[in-house]
């Protein structure tokens, strides 16, 4: 919970990915509080849990209600993508951020071929980005090889979503000026 919100000040982008892995883990434990207490809340210090446990069985409600206990992303992540969804139409249409368009246009093609290889390919571009992100994520926490060319299209998709990131970061506190 700590963790969660002191990303979604810093860095909107690992907020993201890291919501994306306690989706999973709650998903891992059956959208069970008693298994998350057990596999989870249990190994912090023993004033932090009651509003752990609170955390996690708000997110086991919402998951439920949202019917994304199986797969999916809940709606306070996926208006995550939406807002960044915004900003990156903005800064794109934007003739005051040639860098931000420049960085999108490198990672375009690794854009387009991850779309061309889901099975989602009517989600956002944003979206394609912190999957990708996140399963190879995943794919080094299960200590599998990487291959040279997804590393350079992580590398590039990363260093495109840490600009979008810190644009966010810069709107959010007033200090970005989109308008010509």
């Amino acid at each position: 919970m700590k963790i969660a919100q002191a990303l979604k000040e810093k860095n909107i982008a690992e907020y993201l990915l890291y919501m994306w892995q306690v989706e999973d883990l709650i998903r891992a434990n059956g959208c069970d509080i008693d298994k998350l207490k057990t596999s989870v809340i249990n190994r912090f210090h023993e004033e932090e849990r009651p509003a752990l446990e609170e955390w996690y069985e708000n997110l086991c409600d919402m998951m439920r209600a949202e019917g994304v206990t199986e797969k999916g992303h809940l709606q306070i992540n996926r208006n995550v993508i939406l807002n960044l969804t915004e900003l990156h139409g903005a800064l794109l249409a934007s003739t005051k951020y040639p860098f931000y368009n420049a960085a999108y246009f490198k990672a375009l093609p690794f854009i387009v071929e991850l779309r061309q290889k889901s099975r989602h390919k009517e989600e956002p571009e944003l979206e394609t980005c912190f999957e990708a992100l996140y399963g190879v994520l995943l794919l080094r926490l299960q200590k599998k090889e990487i291959s040279a060319g997804t590393v350079k299209a992580i590398e590039v998709i990363s260093s495109f979503l840490s600009m979008l990131a810190n644009y966010y970061d810069k709107d959010k506190k007033g200090e970005l000026k989109i308008d010509d």
